[in-house]
């Protein structure tokens, strides 16, 4: 990973307690990623020291997944540019802060992920290896 701001301070937002966000932010520090692409259907893979996170989907179909402290929510994403996915959360149960995340690949090969939790933001930038 290149760079990542606010991750702390958005699973902070979420409610992760102080010692399990220690944990991710230092096992999140260096995550390998791996997309893959057929058509209008993806999958992406990330892979920590602490966990593997996986999700597949179809950009204009809702699907499942959970948010990033683990609550199950549906989701539905959609392409805002050519290079740019970005999908908004719904809690399946329980309450909290309003979850969407954006995923972009650049044209020198970076990925940057967007993750938002009421109105804290956090970016993270990968690139590729």
């Amino acid at each position: 990973m290149k760079t990542s701001e606010n991750f702390e301070e958005l699973l902070k937002t979420l409610g992760v307690n102080m010692f399990v966000r220690k944990i991710a932010v230092a096992a999140a520090s260096r995550p390998a990623v791996e997309i893959t692409q057929q058509g209008e259907s993806l999958s992406i893979q990330t892979s920590t020291s602490v966990r593997t996170t996986h999700i597949s989907f179809t950009v204009g179909q809702t699907f499942n997944e959970t948010t990033v402290d683990g609550r199950p929510c549906t989701s539905t994403p959609r392409w805002e540019t050519e290079s740019k996915i970005s999908c908004e959360q719904t809690l399946q149960k329980g309450e909290g802060p309003k979850t969407a995340w954006t995923r972009e690949l650049t044209n020198d090969g970076e990925l940057i992920l967007t993750m938002s939790a009421g109105d804290v933001v956090c970016t993270r930038v990968y690139q590729r290896e």
